[in-house]
């Protein structure tokens, strides 16, 4: 059975004879399918349909030179990069006559090596979906009508421009995308920045924000360490709210090829997941007391001396008091009692880490996404300084991120808190900025309601519903938010969704631009209620193109970044995001600031910058973490020649780039960030982060001195004789400016331009690179200085991580013992509170009306929201129904039997119906759903308020419907990993 599109006519004009030869002779050979018809007999003759599809891989030889093969058919091969999770797993998509035909995995690839997850496999149907949004629309009497894109845009800039004049440019707010490219991310926040508002943020905000800040606030970069491939080296791995194998499937190859060579591997999670089946060892916690457990594990390595005493000298400021605390307060009684598990697993799990080395941590969402996110994420770090194992290959701590380029767009995107590169909001940051631009930083002043709101952090995404809704007396700006920009987000992955909803409905503008109309398209059209529609409300949608319909580069978890060619041209009327930015700044008045150093492009007749040319003002620019060294010669280098990249070490065996020359001698796979200096300097990328065992022009380096010189007397410097491999400075010392290079004696070392360009500069402001190439080149020194990593984080509301009971719990004794925060006033713009809400649940006995810890997480088949892979056929084939995992006694005890629809109850109210699945991956006190779901509501289906045609096929309840207020108590992060509820049958 051959599975084919229907087809009218012959196809034999576009076809080459051999194309054309093979496609007849299967057909003659098997019956022919279309998709429909497929999937309703799925069951039958699937392999010999795939064996039949892997013939034509012969075209590949040919193919690869872009020319035609044999008459009249044109065949392409396009090297992109899968759209889903953060491995980065290259794709080669076959494209005929300007019809991406068929994808094959690229065996080349260091990351994947020719593997493909269940989502990855069926990539192609999102290039070429039949559920996308195809055209403009706009909600008329809650319908969605077909518009025009000028429409679309004059009545869309109008409306803005009515805002800002009427209530300020904070009252519009821009949710940006991890489904961006770099260079459109970049974008965004400089078209935000020239709109004059901090009011931006993306999905970051809400799955690793405490990652970035907690780590960066430990050692110096908020990011993955090591790498995917670098696991291969661990001898024991730890996972730790990481379900990998769903989540991140590729990466579990690496991961394997660790255990097959005696690699211990620890999963500890609330759930037996499908990575707890390939553990060694399998731990079950409390959600939430991840601390109380990492901890309980530091105090046998303390107990028994296990910690690595000379490191942590060297290297580690204020682990004595850690170690303190962690003797006085975590004893094996107190961590039984948090987290539920015994002494003898604790210290078994001790014991794994001492006696295995080197060993990695894994985290992802289940450490992340609670109030004290920033507190677990930073326990993690201490765990991993106190056995030394940062800065080493096989250690670090691998923190798998989660969309494609969710680094990407942290790195360099729509933050509300800083400018691409985190280099924040202050005046020397902007000025800065304004000259990389080439505009006047007076004019981008002038844009902003005032200086002040310009050094202001914007709200953030986990909170605009309160934008919108909160009292404007207690907002710490002029105007609450009246128009939202969705561009490329997904709202049922944010908590209380009631809430969004009244919000969503209060708007003056909603704007949703995505290659699928997703679930705010449907939730605004959806009827709520009377007292909170605002009648004036203009809601519009906008197809933007996907990232296999232009081009552009991303960056995987591990840092490295790629580059995706464009695979076809975008489809129906959909325009890339950087068209429609450019589009729109010239309506709202500012395209030719926000353009002037970007070439343009024809794209169906319209201009659209250049993305090269947008790396390349990224390049000038982002000194901060070294996305100066990756231009898109150098990417587009990489990407043709994957085979010269070790799968280990990601380092190149040698070799040149036959079309350009380009010699590949040191480098590492995708100039893994920091990538310093200029191209021309050619430094390889930072394979494993902080590694004092290389030289800084191979990648190495030392923690970064970002905190000061001295904390109460002592050092924050590294100790004499700890530096990297080379350096010419061999003790600690503080980052390079202008003052230390010529107290050093190596300004003279500079060409005159670049003194001319240094002066007054330090190594994240020096236009030129020069201080740079002299410090790292020259000296063997690190720019941003050599320092010891903090385990007590000083500026944060807990400098030694505390655990604390989440707002919404099922232990009032335990909250009692370890409580919340006090609330705050104004954290982000926005009251925020803690203790308040805490109280009231205990209070109110909620624990007895919810007495279920509701949790959530990720399945293999769909990912993020889910709009785009449950519009997917063969994906949704896959996995039909949103559920409830269940425990057997908790099933039991309410008469539900497996597969029985239920009622999952809310502590906001909220009913959600789904299927019960009976299962022991969770214990009587949890229940588990996955999060991709949208599309159902408290029970009906939304598929009537979605535009015509452009509903995903799978619709289900989503989670987030019924999760709960609580946010980070530093980043806003919010704690959708524990909420509380009940289950009733149906």
């Amino acid at each position: 059975m051959l599975l084919t599109k229907k087809q009218s006519g012959t196809t034999g004009a576009t076809s080459s004879p051999f194309i054309h030869s093979l496609r007849r002779g299967l057909s003659q050979a098997l019956p022919t399918l279309d998709r429909r018809s497929f999937l309703r007999r799925s069951g039958l003759g699937v392999g010999v349909g795939l064996a039949a599809s892997q013939l034509s891989l012969v075209q590949k030889a040919q193919a690869a030179t872009g020319a035609s093969i044999v008459g009249a058919g044109k065949v392409e091969v396009k090297r992109t990069i899968c759209t889903h999770c953060s491995v980065g797993c290259a794709v080669d998509a076959v494209v005929e006559n300007g019809v991406w035909v068929r994808q094959e995995a690229v065996f080349d690839s260091p990351i994947n090596l020719g593997a493909h997850c269940a989502k990855g496999a069926a990539l192609r149907e999102h290039g070429h979906g039949e559920y996308r949004l195809r055209y403009p629309m706009k909600l008329v009497n809650g319908k969605y009508e077909r518009i025009s894109w000028d429409t679309a845009l004059n009545e869309i800039s109008a409306k803005m421009l009515e805002l800002k004049k009427a209530s300020g440019p904070d009252s519009v707010y821009y949710i940006g995308s991890s489904k961006h490219n770099n260079e459109q991310a970049y974008l965004l926040r400089k078209f935000v920045s020239f709109w004059g508002t901090n009011n931006c943020d993306h999905q970051a905000r809400i799955c690793h924000s405490t990652t970035v800040a907690g780590v960066a606030n430990t050692w110096g970069y908020g990011a993955m360490t090591n790498s995917y491939n670098d696991m291969q080296n661990s001898k024991v791995a730890l996972y730790i709210g990481s379900n990998a194998a769903e989540a991140h499937p590729v990466s579990m190859l690496h991961m394997l090829h660790a255990k097959e060579n005696g690699c211990k591997m620890i999963v500890v999670d609330p759930r037996f997941t499908r990575t707890a089946a390939k553990a060694d060892e399998y731990v079950r916690i409390r959600s939430g007391t991840d601390i109380p457990f990492l901890f309980g594990v530091l105090y046998h390595i303390f107990k028994n001396g296990w910690e690595d005493k000379k490191y942590i000298n060297d290297r580690v400021y204020g682990m004595d008091a850690i170690k303190t605390e962690v003797l006085a307060k975590w004893t094996p009684d107190k961590v039984e009692e948090a987290c539920g598990v015994k002494e003898d697993q604790v210290f078994k799990i001790a014991k794994m880490l001492h006696e295995n080395n080197p060993g990695t941590i894994v985290w992802c969402m289940g450490q992340t996404q609670h109030t004290i996110g920033n507190a677990i994420v930073r326990a993690s770090c201490i765990l991993q300084l106190a056995l030394g194992n940062v800065g080493k290959t096989g250690g670090g701590t691998n923190i798998f991120r989660g969309h494609d380029n969710v680094q990407g767009a942290t790195d360099v995107g729509p933050n509300p808190d800083s400018l691409p590169g985190y280099y924040g909001l202050a005046e020397g940051s902007w000025k800065h900025f304004a000259n990389t631009w080439g505009v006047d930083f007076e004019w981008i002043k002038k844009q902003f309601a005032s200086p002040a709101m310009m050094g202001k952090n914007g709200i953030t995404v986990s909170r605009w519903i309160d934008g919108v809704l909160e009292n404007n007396e207690l907002i710490d700006q002029d105007s609450n938010l009246r128009g939202v920009f969705y561009w490329g987000h997904a709202p049922n992955s944010q908590t209380r969704g009631l809430d969004m909803k009244r919000a969503m409905d209060k708007l003056d503008l909603l704007v949703v631009v995505d290659p699928y109309p997703s679930a705010t398209a449907a939730m605004a059209a959806m009827p709520g209620k009377a007292e909170d529609l605002n009648p004036n409300r203009a809601v519009y949608l906008l197809p933007a193109a996907t990232q296999f319909e232009t081009s552009g580069s991303c960056t995987a978890s591990n840092r490295s970044l790629q580059w995706r060619e464009k695979v076809i041209e975008p489809l129906w009327e959909s325009r890339s995001d950087h068209m429609i930015m450019h589009q729109l700044a010239e309506k709202l008045g500012f395209a030719k600031e926000l353009s002037k150093n970007y070439k343009m492009q024809k794209v169906g007749g319209m201009d659209e910058p250049v993305p090269e040319d947008i790396l390349r003002e990224i390049n000038k620019c982002v000194w901060t973490i070294g996305y100066t060294g990756q231009s898109p010669e150098r990417l587009k280098a990489h990407m043709k020649n994957m085979n010269v990249f070790d799968v280990k070490t990601l380092k190149a065996k040698g070799g040149k780039d036959k079309e350009t020359g380009y010699d590949f001698t040191g480098d590492y796979f995708g100039l893994p960030w920091p990538c310093y200096g200029t191209p021309e300097l050619k430094h390889p990328g930072s394979p494993n982060l902080y590694d004092t065992s290389k030289h800084v022009m191979d990648g190495g380096g030392n923690f970064r001195a970002n905190f000061g010189v001295e904390r109460e007397g002592k050092s924050l410097l590294a100790e004499d004789g700890s530096h990297s491999m080379g350096a010419d400075i061999t003790t600690g010392y503080p980052e390079l400016d202008h003052i230390l290079l010529k107290k050093l004696g190596w300004w003279d070392e500079l060409t005159e331009a670049e003194k001319a360009k240094a002066e007054g500069k330090n190594w994240k402001t020096d236009s030129s690179g020069g201080m740079m190439r002299v410090f790292m080149k020259e000296h063997g020194c690190h720019p941003f200085g050599n320092a010891k990593a903090r385990a007590v984080v000083w500026n944060f509301p807990d400098p030694i991580p505390q655990h604390r009971e989440p707002l919404y719990g099922t232990r009032p004794d335990m909250m009692a013992k370890y409580p919340t925060h006090e609330d705050r006033k104004a954290f982000w713009r926005l009251p925020t509170l803690y203790k308040t809400v805490q109280d009231k649940n205990i209070a109110d006995k909620a624990h007895e009306t919810f007495p279920l810890i509701l949790t959530s997480g990720r399945l293999v088949e769909y990912e993020g929201g889910g709009e785009e892979t449950r519009s997917n056929p063969w994906l949704a084939e896959l996995q039909q129904e949103a559920y409830v995992e269940i425990n057997p006694k908790t099933a039991a005890d309410r008469g539900i039997r497996n597969g029985e629809r239920v009622w999952l109850l809310g502590a906001t109210g909220a009913r959600l119906n789904v299927q019960a699945l009976v299962t022991e991956r969770v214990d009587a006190s949890t229940v588990w759903m996955p999060f991709h779901f949208s599309g159902r509501w408290q029970g009906a289906d939304m598929l009537a308020h979605y535009p015509k045609g452009a509903a995903p096929i799978v619709r289900g309840e989503a989670v987030n419907t019924a999760t709960t207020y609580g946010y980070d108590s530093v980043t806003m992060m919010q704690e959708s990993k524990t909420t509380i509820c009940n289950i009733e049958k149906a």
